[in-house]
């Protein structure tokens, strides 16, 4: 693809994002009703559903002939590209009233992500990727921070509700390890937020499990981009799965997360 159209694809990225931004900042704190899906550890409102296809609108409208692949609508149309859309990604945090959600829309077209934002509506802040580079609010970021894992700042949702029906004790222990071993350790929610956080080089590390593409096709992108690393556990951005991803410089071959890699490459 070339860079132009890349860039195309991440303005129109960013306008269905926006489209629906002031919708979820007036619904925020409201503590809207929530209803779950998978269990009671994922929720869903109807602001998530609502935003979703505002989004969809937008995107039939700009870019007709692609696919809209939605957390809460699944797949729907055909043609080269396909839109992969998590309309507030930290639903139990924009449900609850914590200001860590965001919407996330990735382009993908001949299975890799070429462009993306990933919208902060609280903060206001737009990261935004293409090809060309990746951006805060029109602003060029780059993904360095600290090189050792007694420096950095992990972000991890790490154990997860499933990876302790999964993994039992030892998943405590792992997170244990990573406890000692970083200098900080936060769970804010939100894949695509931690993402672009580490992409700005605002944090260091970012890991989780059992995510979709929707939740990391954008955020993918700007880690790379912005000259981060990002590494799908499962092998690709687009299959179900874990993610590691670290500033530019980071020691993964000395820190505690090599036990990550290590597994991801033995599930």
């Amino acid at each position: 693809m070339d860079l132009n159209t890349s860039r195309e694809l991440a303005a129109i990225a960013v306008e269905a994002a926006r489209s629906v931004g002031d919708r979820l900042r007036k619904a925020f704190r409201s503590r809207p009703a929530v209803q779950t899906k998978r269990d009671f550890h994922d929720p869903v409102t109807e602001h998530d559903k609502a935003a979703e296809e505002g989004i969809r609108e937008v995107l039939a409208r700009r870019c007709p002939d692609s696919v809209v692949v939605g957390e809460e609508g699944g797949s729907r149309g055909e043609g080269a590209i396909s839109w992969y859309v998590d309309p507030i990604d930290g639903t139990a945090n924009f449900a609850a009233g914590l200001p860590f959600f965001c919407t996330s829309i990735g382009a993908v077209v001949d299975g890799a992500v070429v462009a993306g934002v990933v919208y902060d509506p609280v903060r206001d802040d737009e990261f935004t990727a293409s090809l060309g580079g990746a951006f805060c609010n029109g602003e060029p970021i780059h993904s360095s921070g600290a090189r050792t894992d007694r420096e950095a700042v992990l972000l991890s949702s790490y154990p997860s509700p499933r990876d302790l029906v999964r993994e039992g004790e030892p998943a405590l222990h792992r997170f244990a390890r990573m406890t000692h071993a970083f200098a900080t350790v936060r769970r804010p929610g939100s894949a695509a937020l931690k993402l672009a956080h580490v992409a700005a080089g605002w944090s260091d590390v970012a890991y989780g499990t059992y995510v979709n593409a929707w939740d990391v096709a954008a955020g993918s992108l700007l880690v790379e981009r912005a000259g981060g690393r990002y590494i799908p556990l499962s092998g690709s951005v687009l299959a179900p799965g874990g993610y590691l991803a670290c500033v530019g410089g980071f020691d993964l071959d000395g820190s505690v997360m090599a036990e990550v890699l290590t597994r991801g490459r033995q599930a």
